[in-house]
């Protein structure tokens, strides 16, 4: 049976995305973004809000386009897979990392004209 890694997600990026090249010159781009989720605690009645940050990763035009349209506080939809990725540093500490890499996203901030959305094959 197959399975499914699907993640959508609404959130804010934390900083402007970084825009880098594999040395077969393919775009790769990466930048954190954060969701929020408000609650009532039940038992002071006091709203809280609790953030989770993800490391989200964009391959190719999409990557283009992030860097191009996109900003340190933009608001986006983003569609993806999860990967997780093992390596040794150079200390020889075992170190992961879980990234959302991104298949599609569109920018949702108010502006004036229509939002920029783009799509692309991941890697």
């Amino acid at each position: 049976m197959a399975g499914i890694n699907k993640v959508i997600l609404v959130g804010n990026l934390g900083r402007d995305p970084e825009l880098r090249f594999t040395p077969g010159d393919v775009p790769v781009c990466s930048f954190p973004l954060a969701t929020s989720e408000t609650y009532t605690d039940k038992a002071t009645g006091e709203r809280k809000t609790v953030t989770e940050w993800h490391h989200i990763v964009l391959w190719r035009k999409l990557a283009e386009h992030a860097e191009r349209f996109l900003h340190k506080g933009s608001t986006i939809y983003l569609e993806g897979k999860l990967r997780t990725r093992n390596w040794t540093d150079q200390q020889g500490q075992e170190r992961h990392v879980t990234e959302i890499i991104g298949d599609s996203l569109q920018l949702l901030d108010k502006r004036s004209g229509p939002a920029p959305s783009a799509s692309d094959s991941a890697e």
